[in-house]
């Protein structure tokens, strides 16, 4: 996160390495013994969905599988590919900012929201379960940002 003119490059490769190689080797290896007619969700963010300022790294991280999956959905059918894009989350990703600074980030993103709260872990559980319960999606992307995006 912060102003692109800043942002070490390198952080991107790591950010691969971190959240896009995991998903994707994961699959890769399940693969041989995945039910044919079954499905996989990746997760990404609503960052690769929205165009504000200090997020064009993690933007570009995540919208890589945002691209993959209708790719897979293809490739891979009749196995079912689909994204769930949560928002503001209050899981321990966040355990990096001080407790404050947290509290007025989610604050911030709360007042922000239309339907004014950040999320929860179960908001996205939910999603997923959607996905994986019906058999006529596939190559989607399911955001689950309490309306961010449309708002940010």
């Amino acid at each position: 996160l912060g102003p692109f003119a800043t942002l070490d490059l390198a952080d991107i490769g790591s950010g691969v390495d971190e959240k896009i190689r995991p998903q994707l080797s994961c699959l890769q290896a399940a693969l041989p013994t995945l039910n044919k007619t079954g499905s996989v969700t990746f997760i990404s963010a609503v960052s690769a969905q929205i165009a504000a300022p200090g997020v064009a790294g993690i933007g570009a991280i995540n919208g890589m599988l945002l691209t993959v999956a209708p790719i897979l959905a293809v490739e891979l059918k009749p196995l079912r590919v689909n994204v769930v894009a949560p928002g503001v989350i209050d899981t321990p990703w966040w355990d990096f900012l001080p407790d404050d600074q947290r509290q007025a980030v989610f604050a911030e993103y709360a007042g922000k929201t239309p339907v004014g709260r950040i999320g929860r872990a179960e908001d996205v559980a939910e999603a997923i379960a959607f996905l994986v319960s019906n058999g006529f999606m596939t190559g989607q992307v399911l955001t689950c940002d309490g309306g961010l995006r449309f708002a940010a």
